[in-house]
């Protein structure tokens, strides 16, 4: 058996992430191989299907949104205020499964693939005092998130969950602050090009419809595609990936007319509602 140190765990957030589905070594070899995760798979408000998270995973969606607010000391899972309901909690519906699930699974969230879910929290009340509170909820689960250390810059050590702080901006301030952080900030385009890491920023998300004027008809104006294409080659080589929300979401030409687009421009994350369609799309186009 190698022996790995804890400096083997410890490097930058983009190169720990930059590894997609190959299966590690303990993958189970006997019986029907499962189909490969979808790393590219993004499930937009995820908390309004049916099961969430798990419908999600039972697509095998490599990434899901929660959004929380909080509410008397608890965070809750909802899309607006007169949605909130007690016993939608952000453990109940995501962190409490997910901790059973890669318990069961050795590790991973995908039993006998390494990829890391990202978990895109949306802050929904003041980014401050939520995070600070939500911070003390990801500390509980800490073994199977991706932590930071050192601060911006330091090290990280990837985990089979990756947390992803959106939403409300007033987050940003108390996660700087932290030595040890068990999240990592979403950026937005302006973050590109400021020198902040990718070990604090991983992410750079972007509405659509204010960046693009395209909505998937006719062929995409050559201005917007060379734009796309300048935004994911800066996004690389800061080593942060990109995603779009806001992307056309109607079953139909349109909508895979802008998904290959995404594709072709290397998007590193497709957002929808759809799930099942997104996954037919997905394992159709390779």
């Amino acid at each position: 058996m190698v022996r790995r140190t804890r400096r083997a765990f410890v490097v930058t957030l983009g190169a720990a992430l930059a590894g997609g589905t190959a299966a590690p070594a303990f993958a189970d070899s006997t019986g029907p191989r499962p189909k490969p995760p979808l790393a590219r798979a993004h499930a937009h408000n995820d908390y309004e299907h049916p099961r969430p998270l798990i419908d999600a995973l039972s697509h095998g969606f490599g990434s899901v949104e929660a959004d929380i607010w909080l509410v008397d000391g608890e965070l809750l899972v909802a899309h607006d205020a007169t949605d909130l309901d007690p016993t939608r909690t952000l453990e109940s519906l995501y962190l409490d499964p997910l901790f059973q699930r890669v318990t069961a699974n050795r590790g991973r969230v995908y039993r006998g693939y390494d990829l890391s879910l990202q978990l895109l929290i949306d802050i929904k009340t003041p980014g401050e005092a939520t995070y600070l509170e939500l911070a003390k909820r990801l500390r509980r689960y800490s073994r199977m998130f991706s932590t930071a250390y050192g601060g911006i810059g330091g090290g990280v050590r990837r985990g089979a969950v990756t947390a992803v702080i959106s939403g409300d901006r007033g987050a940003r301030a108390p996660m700087e602050a932290e030595k040890v952080r068990h999240a990592f900030y979403d950026g937005r385009l302006e973050d590109m090009g400021t020198g902040v890491p990718a070990s604090f920023i991983p992410l750079i998300s972007a509405d659509w419809t204010k960046t693009f004027t395209w909505q998937g008809v006719g062929p995409m104006p050559q201005e917007e595609r060379e734009k796309l294409y300048q935004i994911t080659v800066a996004a690389r080589a800061a080593r942060q990936k990109v995603r779009f929300w806001a992307t056309p979401d109607l079953a139909g030409p349109a909508r895979e007319a802008v998904w290959r687009e995404l594709l072709a421009a290397h998007v590193d994350y497709l957002n929808t509602d759809d799930l099942a369609g997104l996954e037919d799309f997905l394992r159709g186009a390779h």
